[in-house]
């Protein structure tokens, strides 16, 4: 589990992101698009443009941590806003989104039936 403070604000960065970013690409969207400091401690999440690939960065006051989850069926539940924005989670929907679970109205999402 992430360990976000309580109290702490979650930021979903709305759109899809390139998934092939990783800790300074991903810090740099937070800075020059969502206009907020990457190095504040709260958390970031970015999802890729098949909704089944999330990454998550924060700062836990050493250093950027990168957080990665690919769900094998079905899709992250996503905000429809414009590309470019932010959306604000608590910590317990940012664990139920982790969950594959909508944190919206929470109901899992579908179980994979075979591995490989």
């Amino acid at each position: 589990m992430i360990p976000a403070p309580a109290g702490s604000c979650v930021w979903l960065a709305t759109g899809f992101t390139d998934m092939r970013k990783g800790f300074d690409g991903l810090a740099a969207l937070v800075q020059d698009q969502l206009r907020r400091d990457p190095f504040c401690g709260q958390a970031f999440v970015f999802r890729g443009r098949q909704g089944r690939l999330i990454k998550v960065l924060w700062w836990d006051g050493q250093g950027l941590c990168l957080f990665a989850k690919r769900l094998e069926k079905g899709r992250f539940i996503w905000p429809a806003i414009s590309a470019g924005a932010a959306a604000a989670l608590t910590p317990a929907q940012l664990a139920m989104l982790l969950e594959g679970i909508d944190w919206r109205a929470p109901i899992r999402t579908e179980r994979p039936q075979l591995a490989g």
